[in-house]
């Protein structure tokens, strides 16, 4: 009989999932959907002022509405699209209706 290495005999004792997605599908069923939380016009001027200070490869931490909740997010920026009203940071893009909250090294830019 051949001897099986380390991780083939492991990977015998893997876990079946004989419902392939079955996992994944309790997990949808078990988020709970966060409505979108309205802004104060306060709160609303003071994103769109950073908004106006943000800049390409500043490093961002935004707190955005995704899919019925609420997503957290740091990186560098990569892309700010006025027109579409988005940014990306990394690979994820993000619609500036969407976010919430944001903080990062670009309020170092902010000229009193």
């Amino acid at each position: 009989m051949e001897s099986l290495n380390r991780a083939d005999r492991a990977s015998q004792f893997a876990p079946f999932d004989a419902l392939k997605g079955f996992r994944e599908a309790l997990e949808e069923k078990e988020r709970i959907i966060v409505p979108k939380a309205e802004l104060s016009e306060e709160h609303k001027e003071e994103l769109e002022k950073k908004l106006r200070l943000l800049q390409c490869g500043c490093l961002l931490t935004v707190i955005y509405h995704h899919n019925g909740q609420y997503e957290k997010i740091t990186g560098m920026v990569s892309k700010i699209s006025k027109t579409s009203r988005s940014l990306t940071i990394v690979h994820t893009t993000i619609f500036f209706d969407d976010i919430r909250d944001m903080e990062g090294d670009f309020e170092e830019l902010e000229i009193f």
